[in-house]
């Protein structure tokens, strides 16, 4: 039985790794710090908003990738 064998859909494992990939950006990009040298504290809560959703349309990905 071979890795490929175990998934019904030949792009469900690109789907979630991509998926965690997406999660793991966004976490490492609020982990960073983006408020400490942005020089708003406007343009560090839209980094932080768009790295918070990078992560969320990654849980989805992953999430929609193992459906079915």
């Amino acid at each position: 039985m071979s890795v490929t064998d175990r998934f019904d859909d030949r792009l469900e494992p690109v789907g979630v790794g991509v998926g965690v990939f997406l999660v793991l950006v966004g976490l490492a990009t609020v982990a960073g710090m983006p408020w400490t040298t942005k020089a708003t504290i406007a343009a560090a809560a839209v980094q932080i908003v768009g790295a918070l959703g990078t992560a969320v349309v990654g849980a989805g990905l992953v999430w929609l990738s193992r459906q079915g």
